[in-house]
């Protein structure tokens, strides 16, 4: 080929090769055993000539490569570079392959409870810790020249994401961003907002997966594939794909399937042939269990796998069904080489500790091949299943949604059992993003010619909204930016009030609010001209019309609102009744999911009604924790009494009596129903309407029978159009209040928090005050409420354990909502400081509703959770492992997840706090928390 081009062509050929050859991107490539993909190059190009970067792509198409390549400029050029992750097990994992490939001596780790060689050139942090650098004004970021974000996409998280923009917007010019994301749908919105702040910013987006993923659906002995190949009309293979026809005509079999009563009932029209037929179409179709499909896929050579349950309890469930079933998948070669690896990782765990984690079922599963990974387990459990799966000595992981995020651990398959999870308040089907994220694990590169997806099939399943799922690629990102009290203060001690304000209109929140803004005034306009053509349509040749709809309008608004006054009154009454209750008090529940006979154990009274602690109370009225005859122990609402309850008769609950004992409940409720179940349900007397005698309603009736429209026989068609005005007015109006409120939203909520801040005392005017300066140093959802103690001096005098306690309340949020009862506390000084912090919540909650500042927007302070104070005072006093969760109820993973946000929190109480003993406890408490299975490092 060369022989055919000119010497002209031959000698520009060459230049080329040699100024590539210059390049830092051709000693990169040469790093790697495999070629570079297009995307990769461009992005790499792009860097190297001074550009930031913005690449979205597929999981596990490689663009961390682009990131490394950040790292290889840094270190060519004499700079820094920093790589941000998400969390702290993304950071250790790219530490430990920076480490590999640059030496130890070149790479650093900080991750708030590790650091390790902070000021080498490069370092790998979570995105919180370069956040609080560029606050801090930290000597660190001297010499800086490349920024990685990796799994940028995190700025649409709900509770973390505006630490991606606050580290975005204020990262010193001279830095170069490389952000790196998932395949978003906006990636160019995103990408223009990138370049408004950050400068030149090139977006490179690949939707090109270089391991082709198929998808299937198991259903019964079937794995049927959910996509079929339609062939063009030439015979070639440029055809579309289309939802498979066999999966199509299963679903519609299943879902128009009567069940065996209306079979009976459509009478003998369906004959018995077809009948027979439908039976033995049905034995061939079931959800398969856990290990008939770990079976299955081992038999396809589809192993290893990784199956998502959206359930802790449901992994571990799922591993012990596979080990009961018999399930081996490693020989007694692999089983040895797990048993090493696992013996040498945990040698540091005290023998006494290895009972308490389940350590002896843990090491059973992964001798055999079988493993779960959820946020449960302890840090180096999961540590070592994930070295174990990537080394194929771990062949099938049953793990929750957390593992998807970032964690390098690509399979052969991915299973999903369900396309619906609990996110916390209800079910809710996953979205195309999620399903996305989770399939993108299948497929290793350089492994894998080909990936597979199986989702298990179930009743009610669309295979044409799978496909809608599968098919639907990207998903847009959403700002979740929103200023904080700290952010406030670290703001206006660097720039000024005015300063902070015009940032605030940087972010990309505010970006993405006034691009909507263009929409919604467009709407505006063409319901201006709608309305003109209902105006004329509704007019009436005997009169003003619109005077005639706003009567009846009026009399409709007055009845609804006489309706719902009545309610109110009646559930004011409820209300009242409940508060009277009494433990002991046997009760009707009228209605509800638990109507019957009930015993009410603690009435639930609202905030200030009774002493002790926050546990027992609640804003939204009296909430009674009752046992029902049918043995359940819940926590009812005021939904549940839309009319007042009496008790009908009393017990004494004994003082052995356990809600969380099957034995205590059954035996309780038998006494309940002997006691009690004479009594019957007291009817509620129904009372006259307040319509009925109101003066209002009659005028407006009369007036509306006088008026000369009420006689026109066109009235309802005239009424019609002018329903149909008056609700594309309120509609119009609706979208101008949106307009006004979207534009300076960030803004006005920062001049919200200034405000209160101001009142407070932590900022004067531009000035940030004494104690401004400490609220900078407290970082988290409750900095301002930390603050506020440390200024009433309330956890003065608090021993370590004391302090830790307290402190937890900081930082714990409970799973899921408090059905339970109050949760168990420290006594005495501890208990009283407790009740301090709750008290100076309430003083500032009322402070923020006073301001404007609404936590339902993410803004704000919420309520202290108590719920890990005795943990962490028992752990901290140095009580053992054992002792402490059978306490608490609580998976190993979350108690060391909790106190290392607690030590975390601490530190920075330490700091902040003038020397005295609040800042001694605090370092102490650190001390009796960092131990045991909360000091195993997950770095080596």
């Amino acid at each position: 080929m060369t022989d055919e081009l000119s010497p002209a062509e031959r000698y520009a050929a060459s230049r080329f090769r040699a100024a590539e050859q210059a390049t830092a991107l051709a000693p990169f490539r040469e790093m790697y055993d495999f070629d570079l993909d297009p995307f990769q190059i461009e992005a790499c190009q792009a860097l190297e000539g001074g550009k930031g970067v913005l690449v979205a792509a597929p999981t596990g198409s490689g663009k961390t490569i682009v990131g490394e390549f950040a790292v290889h400029l840094a270190l060519t050029q004499g700079r820094k570079c920093f790589y941000t992750t998400p969390i702290k097990a993304l950071s250790n994992q790219k530490y430990t392959d920076l480490v590999k490939r640059y030496g130890a001596d070149q790479v650093g780790l900080l991750t708030g409870d590790n650091s390790v060689n902070s000021e080498a050139p490069v370092v790998v942090m979570t995105t919180e810790v370069l956040r609080n650098m560029l606050y801090a004004g930290s000597r660190s970021l001297l010499g800086l020249g490349y920024v990685v974000m990796d799994e940028v996409h995190y700025l649409s998280d709900r509770f973390r994401g505006a630490v991606w923009e606050e580290v975005i917007i204020h990262l010193p010019e001279s830095v170069t961003l490389v952000s790196l994301s998932a395949t978003v749908s906006n990636a160019e919105e995103f990408g223009d907002w990138l370049d408004t702040v950050r400068g030149d910013t090139e977006v490179i987006v690949s939707e090109h997966r270089p391991v082709p993923l198929w998808q299937h659906v198991l259903a019964g002995r079937r794995m049927y594939d959910l996509f079929e190949e339609k062939s063009g009309r030439d015979g070639d293979q440029g055809g579309r794909r289309e939802v498979n026809p066999d999966l199509v005509r299963l679903a519609r079999m299943e879902n128009s399937r009567p069940s065996f009563g209306r079979d009976k009932r459509r009478g003998r029209n369906m004959r018995e042939a077809d009948r027979e037929r439908e039976r033995r179409q049905r034995t061939r179709i079931w959800t398969p269990g856990r290990p008939e499909v770990i079976d299955r896929l081992d038999a396809e050579g589809l192993l290893p796998a990784i199956t998502f349950i959206f359930s802790r309890a449901g992994c571990e469930a799922a591993v012990q069904q596979c080990l009961h079933a018999g399930l081996r998948l490693n020989d007694d070669a692999a089983r040895s080489q797990v048993r090493a690896i696992v013996e040498e990782r945990t040698a540091g765990i005290p023998d006494e500790d290895l009972h308490v984690l389940g350590y002896f079922e843990w090491l059973e599963g992964l001798e055999r091949g079988i493993a779960a990974h959820h946020a449960g387990m302890l840090p180096t459990f999961k540590e070592v299943v994930e070295e174990l799966f990537v080394r194929g000595l771990v062949k099938a992981v049953f793990a929750t949604e957390t593992l998807a995020l970032g964690i390098n651990m690509p399979a052969r398959s991915v299973v999903l059992e369900k396309l619906v999870k609990w996110n916390g308040e209800q079910h809710v089907d996953i979205t195309p993003g999620e399903y996305t994220q989770l399939t993108g694990r299948a497929g290793r590169r350089g492994i894998d010619v080909e990936g597979h997806a199986v989702v298990l099939w179930q009743r009610t399943m669309d295979p044409v909204a799978l496909a809608g799922l599968a098919g639907t690629r990207t998903y847009p990102l959403r700002s979740s930016f929103k200023p904080s009290y700290n952010m406030a203060v670290n703001l206006v001690s660097q720039f000024g009030r005015h300063r902070s304000r015009e940032l605030l209109e940087t972010s990309f929140a505010q970006f993405q609010a006034d691009k909507a803004v263009v929409g919604i005034s467009r709407q505006v306009q063409r319901n201006e001209e709608g309305l003109e053509g209902y105006r004329a349509s509704m007019t009436c040749h005997l009169g003003d019309f619109d005077e005639y709809a706003r009567l009846r309008r009026e009399l409709k608004d007055r009845e609804t609102e006489l309706a719902r006054q009545g309610v109110a009154q009646r559930r004011a009454a409820a209300a009242v009744a409940l508060e009277k209750l009494r433990p002991g008090d046997v009760i009707h529940v009228p209605t509800g999911k638990f109507a019957g006979l009930a015993l009410v154990l603690d009435p639930g009274l609202p905030a200030g009604r009774v002493g002790g602690h926050r546990g027992m109370e609640y804003h939204d009225g009296p909430r009674p924790l009752v046992l029902t005859a049918e043995r359940q122990v819940k926590r009812l609402a005021s939904i549940d009494f839309p009319i007042p309850v009496e008790p009908l008769d009393r017990m004494r609950i004994p003082k052995s009596f356990n809600p969380r004992s099957p034995q205590s409940r059954r035996d309780l409720a038998s006494a309940l129903r002997t006691k009690a179940g004479h009594h019957d349900a007291r009817r509620h007397r129904k009372e006259r309407s307040p319509a009925a005698d109101d003066t209002e309603i009659s005028r407006l009736r009369a007036a509306i029978r006088a008026h000369p429209c009420h006689g026109c026989s066109d009235r309802e068609d005239h009424a019609r159009w002018g329903e149909r005005y008056h609700r594309l007015l309120r509609d119009t109006r609706q979208l101008e209040r949106r307009i006004e409120g979207r534009t300076n939203t960030i803004a006005r909520t920062f001049d919200r928090i200034c405000s209160l801040l101001g009142e407070l005392g932590y900022l004067r005017a531009d000035q940030v005050t004494d104690e401004g300066r400490r609220l900078a140093r407290l970082y988290g959802e409750l900095d301002l409420l930390a603050s506020e103690c440390l200024r009433e001096g309330i956890w003065e005098g608090l021993g370590p354990a004391e302090l830790a306690g307290c402190a937890s309340a900081l930082v714990y949020e409970a799973r899921t909502a408090d059905d339970a009862l109050p949760p168990k506390l420290p006594t005495g000084r501890a208990k009283d400081a407790l009740g301090e912090m709750v008290r100076i919540w309430g003083r500032l909650d009322a402070l923020e509703e006073e301001h404007k500042i609404n936590q339902a927007e993410g803004v704000g302070q919420r309520e202290p959770d108590l719920g890990f104070a005795w943990a962490a005072y028992r752990w901290a006093s140095g009580h053992g492992l054992d002792e402490v969760l059978r306490e608490i109820d609580m998976p190993a993973g979350d108690f060391v997840r909790w106190n290392k946000q607690l030590i975390d929190v601490l530190g920075q109480i330490a700091a902040a706090a003038p020397e005295g003993t609040v800042a001694r406890s605090a370092r102490r408490a650190v001390d009796g928390l960092l131990r045991g299975v909360v000091a195993y490092s997950s770095v080596g």
